[in-house]
């Protein structure tokens, strides 16, 4: 059976996230398998997906976006094939077909799914975004997120332009850890445990954890400008990325679309000034496609049938915060 994410619910209807399977790191080293050199990998990501937009993200914080391209996939799913229903992320035919998106410019490829085909041919999992290809080899290095920003973070560092940037430093590596622990299962998973949970028990448990999480991080800005402190890191893309849906969308995605609407993010002063602050840092605005947020989540058929999709709010995230004070 060909599966996406909306198939990943237990018998008691609770919705259980796969792992990723290709891990392969890309090294320093120059005579490792998958050495850091400039003009070798490309990145494929989709602007609806907080997971893709995180490595989107690190491009352009570390200044790799001239060292490595990337290709966006279009905003809804389609079918990849004409030969069996699956539906999954696929290219435009041109450049014009949906402005942000491009058709794939090294293999020709019509989806994901045949990035994944051409890498193996027994692969059987699902066919998600972000993927970083090795043009060379003709494979995919990795499709985790977590480890290709890591990989972005230290590896290229020879030909980054903004090398001395450390995301993930070693004095607060213990406190990101710890961190990403709990926001990853409450708040980036948790969104998607939510709106697709098919019962209503594992519903009430991930909506419970979300705002328990969501009201943890408003005590912990309240004394400090970054989720683990004064200085930015890897924890705080994790979340922005959340965050932004959660507040551009959450409002109109997360709070309608994946039922999560106890309480808005324009409600927690603290965490929408944060939103605000890390989207004005240079470069992480133009990895928030807001026009792609809205069609892809509310382009999701089996839970929004009839597709329509919605208007604002349009919320200026280059509004002032208050931030600098902490």
């Amino acid at each position: 059976m060909l599966r996406s994410a909306l198939n990943e619910v237990s018998p008691a209807g609770s919705f259980i996230r796969s792992p990723s399977t290709f891990r392969n790191f890309i090294s320093k080293d120059p005579n490792a398998q998958f050495p850091a050199v400039s003009g070798r990998y490309h990145l494929y990501v989709s602007y609806a997906c907080p997971w893709a937009s995180r490595c989107l993200a690190y491009l352009k914080l570390k200044g790799l976006d001239k060292a490595i391209g990337y290709t966006a996939v279009k905003t809804k799913w389609e079918r990849t094939k004409v030969t069996d229903e699956h539906i999954g992320w696929v290219f435009p035919v041109s450049s014009t077909e949906e402005p942000g998106a491009d058709p794939d410019p090294w293999n020709g490829a019509k989806s994901i799914r045949e990035l994944y085909e051409l890498a193996s041919s027994s692969y059987s999992g699902k066919y998600t975004v972000p993927v970083l290809w090795d043009k060379q080899l003709k494979t995919i290095v990795n499709n985790e997120s977590a480890e290709i920003i890591r990989m972005l973070n230290t590896e290229f560092n020879a030909i980054a332009e903004n090398a001395d940037l450390d995301l993930y430093p070693s004095h607060l590596q213990s406190v990101i850890d710890e961190v990403n622990v709990w926001v990853y299962d409450a708040i980036n998973n948790g969104v998607y445990k939510c709106g697709f949970a098919k019962k209503q028990g594992p519903y009430d448990e991930a909506v419970v954890k979300l705002y328990d999480a969501l009201d943890k991080c408003e005590e912990i800005l309240s004394k400090q400008r970054y989720i683990c402190g004064n200085e930015l890191t890897e924890a705080d893309i994790r979340l922005f990325v959340t965050l932004i849906r959660f507040e551009i969308r959450f409002d109109e995605v997360y709070a309608v679309h994946f039922k999560c609407n106890k309480k808005l993010i324009r409600e927690y002063p603290k965490l929408f000034n944060y939103t605000k602050d890390i989207y004005q840092i240079p470069g992480i605005s133009s990895t928030v496609n807001m026009e792609h947020i809205r069609k892809g989540y509310y382009g999701m058929f089996p839970l929004n049938p009839y597709g329509i999709i919605p208007v604002g709010p349009n919320i200026d995230y280059s509004a002032s915060h208050d931030r600098e004070v902490y």
